[in-house]
């Protein structure tokens, strides 16, 4: 039995990964700070959809899960380097899979700081944890944002990714780096996952298929940016923690055939790799609007609107090094996943 910390399992991606990973066995700690940037209630249902009650929740004090026997949950900020080293110390992990972050493009234009205190602060006191208690895997959440400026289309691991857009690609970014340099002095076996636009079930209030499908139930226009010009590889979540999935007991080794002369920058001498993952199958804004209305049997009234400082007019993953190395594609039509979505919605709105 393999012992695993989750980080970010009150949000979208940790919560859907820890309720896959306990019920395959694996003993699993899961650790989130609850902040309050999109509606805590959403973040404590998916706590108790994992049965762990928000009454039983306070700062530092490990809470078992009701329904799922190898669960344990602790409410703790990254920020937090003393208490997390303890928490390693005495659970001893194998493997770590690091999904908590701040989120968001558009918010990191207004709260800079708080990218630098997650994302940045955060992320070194895990590289510190995992350095110190000898953890033999590190899987993290980097971001299609990374690709920024770059128009080569499909967006290839082995591209370089030096103009990002947004203070969130550029933290993103340096978790790429900062996991390379500890791979390289320390020998900590990494991987980076490049997420392209994740959604689903239980998903982000500040996304915009959680935002179109409340504005189209309740009459209210939606904001389309860039005129509806945009594309998007969307990403089922469950493809997404299928992927993480396959790699828990795989970790990297170094590439002995890498080449510093001609270095390709998803690969190294030392155990680090990144990778993309996502469909390989960008779709129009508009085509995604319209499977929502016919998921929702409702039309949407659109706001045509200019693009939004930090975005990208589109992305699209190549994956192929994922489908090479761990023999995995993300496959989930985005008909199929929306419909899942609003079936969620409803339910969970009662709506």
């Amino acid at each position: 039995m393999k012992k695993v910390l989750i980080t970010g399992t009150a949000g979208f991606i940790g919560f859907h990964m820890a309720d896959r990973l306990a019920r395959l066995g694996y003993q699993v700690t899961g650790l989130d700070s609850i902040n309050d940037y999109y509606d805590v209630k959403l973040k404590y249902a998916r706590l108790e959809e994992t049965g762990i009650p928000r009454s039983e929740i306070s700062y530092n004090r490990p809470v078992s899960s009701i329904s799922l026997p190898d669960y344990q949950f602790i409410q703790m900020r990254l920020e937090d380097k003393e208490s997390l080293l303890e928490l390693f110390e005495s659970r001893g992990f194998d493997v770590v899979v690091h999904m908590a972050a701040q989120a968001g493009v558009r918010y990191s234009l207004t709260h800079p700081q708080a990218y630098v205190d997650s994302n940045v602060t955060g992320f070194l006191n895990i590289l510190e944890a995992c350095r110190h208690h000898q953890v033999g895997n590190l899987i993290f959440a980097s971001s299609s944002s990374v690709y920024g400026l770059n128009k080569v289309m499909p967006f290839s691991v082995g591209s370089t990714v030096d103009h990002p857009v947004s203070l969130y690609a550029a933290s993103k970014k340096s978790n790429e780096l900062m996991a390379h340099v500890y791979s390289h002095l320390f020998g900590i076996p990494t991987i980076g996952l490049r997420f392209f636009t994740v959604y689903g079930p239980w998903g982000r209030p500040d996304m915009a298929l959680f935002i179109f499908t409340r504005a189209i139930l309740e009459g209210k226009p939606i904001q389309v940016f860039n005129h509806g010009h945009m594309e998007r590889d969307f990403t089922y979540v469950e493809d997404i923690v299928g992927g993480i999935e396959k790699m828990i007991l795989s970790p990297p080794a170094g590439d002995s055939s890498w080449d510093p002369l001609d270095p390709d920058p998803s690969a190294s001498s030392c155990p680090y790799r990144v990778y993309n993952i996502g469909n390989g199958s960008p779709v129009k804004l508009t085509r995604f609007i319209e499977a929502l209305e016919h998921a929702l049997g409702k039309s949407a009234v659109k706001e045509m609107l200019p693009m939004q400082p930090g975005d990208v007019e589109k992305t699209w993953a190549d994956a192929t090094s994922l489908e090479r190395d761990f023999s995995y594609k993300p496959c989930t039509p985005v008909e199929e996943g929306i419909q899942n979505f609003v079936d969620w919605y409803r339910s969970y709105y009662k709506v």
